[in-house]
C-alpha cells in the first residue's frame, strides 16, 4: 500500500514535542513517540521538527538507519522532495569505489558476465547477509547453517575456488545455480577474484571470515589430491553448504615455519588407519567445522616427512575458540587431536608430499587474501570519500579541506596500483598450469601480498585519521573503518606474515637471476 503525500506547509503543522513529524530525504516521519528514546536526547529530535532534517541526520546517522530503526515511523513523503533509492546490487558512482571497469572504463580483463556476476553476488549478500550481519558480529555468532546451504544452493561457494570440474558436477548434479545468469563454461579467475572482493567489502570482517575462509583454503586440498570417492563426497557436501570445512597447518610451535610443525600421524600395525595427535592454533573456522585439511608428521618412528590427511569431526577432535582482535563469529580456533583413528583413504596425495601441497594451496589462498582485502579497501575508500562529503568541520567540508584531500589521494594512488597488480596476475593464473603457477608465481602473488597489507595498513591509519572519533568507535558511521583498523593485521599474517612474504618473494626472483648480469 502507497504512503500519503504531504506538502511542506503540513509538515511545518508539526513541530512541537506532542506532534513532531520531520523530513529526511523524501520520506515524511512522525517521530512523537521515538523522541524520549532517542539515543542522543529528545532536544536534538524536537530542534529539526517540522522540517527538513536531511543535512542534520546525515551528519550523525549512517544511511542504513533509515532501513531499519527508522522504518517503522515513516507515515508518507513529501511533495516534491529528493528520493534517495537504494537498490540491492547496486555498484557505487562514489570515484574509485568499483575498480575501474566498474565504473565505465574499457578493460582488457572483463565483459559483461563480470558485471553481471558482481551485481548478482552484491544483490545475493544484501538480501541474506547484510540485514543482521553487524549484529551477529558484535554478539559473536557465526553464520548459521541455514545460512550455509543457502550460499551452497546459489553456487557462493562454488563461485570462491579456482575453474575446475566440481563447478559443472554441483551444477548438474546437486541442483546448484551461478549468481548472474553464469554458466561453469564460462566461468574464470576474474569472476573468483570478484566473488571474494564482494565478500570483503562488506565491512564486517570477523563475521565474513565465519562465511567460508575456511572452506576457501580447506577444500582445495581435497578437490585436487584426495581420492575420487572422497574429492566427490566431501567435495559436494562443502560445495553446497552442507558441511564445513577449514585447512589446519598452524601449531603453536611453528607458526609461519610449516616445515616445524609438530603434529603426528601414526600407522596402525594393519596399515588401516592413521592415529593423530597433537595441535593446531588460528585455525580460522575451526570451532564449528565438520572436516579438517590436516599437516601432519608421517614417516614411521623418525617422523621425517610432512603429509596431509582429511580428518572428520568425531572421537579425539576437541575445538576451543580463541579470542583474537576481530569476532568470535570468525570461529577462530585451537584444535586438539588426542588418538584420533583416520583412515589411510583420507591422506591426501601421497605420503611425504605435504610441503609441496601445501605450498601449492598457499599461492592460491594468498591471492584469495589479496582480493578480499582490496574489496574491503574499497569500501573503506568509499566510506572517506563520503564521509568527506557530509562532515563540515570549521565551517567547510572536510572534502574542501586541502590535508583530507592528500590523504585520499595517497590512499586512491596506492588501492589503484594493488588493483592492476593484482589483475595482471589473476590474468596470469587464468593461462598457466598450477604446476606453471607454483614456479612462476609464488613469488609474485607473495610480493603482492606485502605490498597490499602495507597499503591496507595505511588505510587503517589515514581512514581513522579522515573520520576523527568516529573512526574509533564500534558503531555508527565509523563502524566500517573501526572493524578495517582491528582486522588490518590479519591479512598481514595469515597465509604468511608480511616479512616472510618479501623474502620469499626476492628469495624466488634471485633463482632465476642471470648469473651474467653486471652493471
Amino acid at each position: 500500500m502507497s504512503l500519503p503525500t504531504y506538502t511542506a506547509a503540513e509538515v511545518a503543522t508539526h513541530a512541537t514535542a506532542d506532534s513532531l513529524w520531520m523530513v529526511i530525504d523524501d520520506g515524511v516521519y512522525d517521530l512523537t513517540k521515538f523522541a524520549s528514546f532517542h539515543p542522543g536526547g529528545a532536544s536534538f529530535i524536537v530542534a529539526g521538527a517540522g522540517g527538513d532534517a536531511t543535512e542534520a541526520f546525515y551528519a550523525l546517522h549512517r544511511s542504513e538507519i533509515l532501513e531499519k530503526t527508522a522504518k517503522k515511523y515513516k507515515i508518507g513523503t513529501l511533495v516534491g522532495g529528493t528520493r534517495r533509492e537504494i537498490r540491492a546490487g547496486a555498484l557505487s558512482a562514489v570515484p574509485y569505489a568499483e575498480p575501474a571497469f566498474f565504473q565505465g572504463a574499457p578493460s582488457p580483463y572483463y565483459d559483461e558476465s563480470h558485471k553481471k556476476f558482481r551485481a548478482a553476488v552484491r544483490a545475493f549478500y544484501d538480501e541474506h547477509v547484510r540485514p543482521d550481519m553487524v549484529q551477529n558480529d558484535v554478539a559473536g555468532k557465526p553464520p548459521s547453517k541455514e545460512l550455509y546451504e543457502k550460499l551452497g544452493a546459489a553456487g557462493m561457494f562454488a563461485t570462491r575456488l579456482q575453474p575446475g570440474p566440481w563447478m559443472k558436477d554441483c551444477v548438474d548434479n546437486c541442483g546448484m545455480t551461478l549468481p548472474g545468469g553464469l554458466t561453469p563454461e564460462q566461468f574464470d579467475t576474474f569472476h573468483e577474484m570478484i566473488a571474494h572482493e564482494e565478500l570483503g567489502r562488506l565491512g564486517v570482517p570477523g563475521y565474513c571470515d565465519g562465511i567460508g575462509a575456511g572452506f576457501v583454503i580447506g577444500v582445495p586440498p581435497v578437490l585436487m589430491f584426495a581420492r575420487p570417492e572422497l574429492r566427490q563426497r566431501v567435495g559436494r557436501e562443502c560445495i553446497m553448504g552442507k558441511k564445513r570445512i577449514c585447512l589446519a597447518i598452524s601449531d603453536p610451535f611453528a607458526g609461519s615455519d610449516v616445515a616445524a610443525i609438530q603434529c603426528t600421524a601414526t600407522k596402525t600395525p594393519d596399515g588401516k588407519h592413521y592415529i593423530v595427535n597433537g595441535v593446531k592454533k588460528w585455525i580460522t573456522n575451526g570451532t564449528f567445522c565438520d572436516y579438517f585439511t590436516t599437516a601432519v608428521r608421517t614417516g614411521g618412528n623418525g617422523f621425517n616427512a610432512l603429509s596431509l590427511l582429511l580428518i572428520e569431526r568425531g572421537e579425539g577432535v576437541e575445538t576451543n575458540p580463541i579470542k583474537t582482535a576481530y569476532s568470535p563469529a570468525a570461529g577462530t580456533s585451537y584444535i586438539i587431536f588426542e588418538n584420533v583413528k583416520v583412515p589411510v583413504e583420507n591422506l591426501l596425495g601421497r605420503e611425504g608430499d605435504g610441503f609441496k601441497l601445501i605450498m601449492h594451496n598457499f599461492n592460491h589462498e594468498r591471492w584469495m587474501i589479496v582480493a578480499g582485502t582490496n574489496g574491503a579497501m574499497r569500501n573503506v575508500l568509499k566510506e572517506c570519500y563520503t564521509f568527506a562529503h557530509q562532515r563540515k568541520t570549521f565551517g567547510k567540508r572536510l572534502i574542501d579541506q586541502p590535508v583530507i584531500r592528500n590523504k585520499l589521494a595517497r590512499m586512491t594512488s596506492q588501492l589503484e596500483a594493488v588493483e592492476c597488480w593484482t589483475e595482471s596476475i589473476t590474468y596470469q593464473m587464468g593461462k598457466l598450469t598450477h604446476a606453471q603457477q607454483a614456479v612462476a608465481l609464488a613469488g609474485p602473488i607473495a610480493l603482492l601480498k606485502f605490498l597490499c597489507t602495507r597499503v591496507a595498513n595505511f588505510f587503517a591509519d589515514e581512514g581513522a585519521q579522515i573520520f576523527g572519533g568516529r573512526g574509533i568507535t564500534r558503531t555508527g558511521m565509523g563502524r566500517v573503518i573501526e572493524g578495517f583498523n582491528r582486522a588490518a593485521k590479519f591479512s598481514a599474517i595469515l597465509g604468511g606474515s608480511e616479512e616472510v612474504m618479501a623474502d620469499l618473494g626476492v628469495k624466488q626472483a634471485d633463482r632465476s637471476f642471470p648469473a651474467d648480469a653486471r652493471l
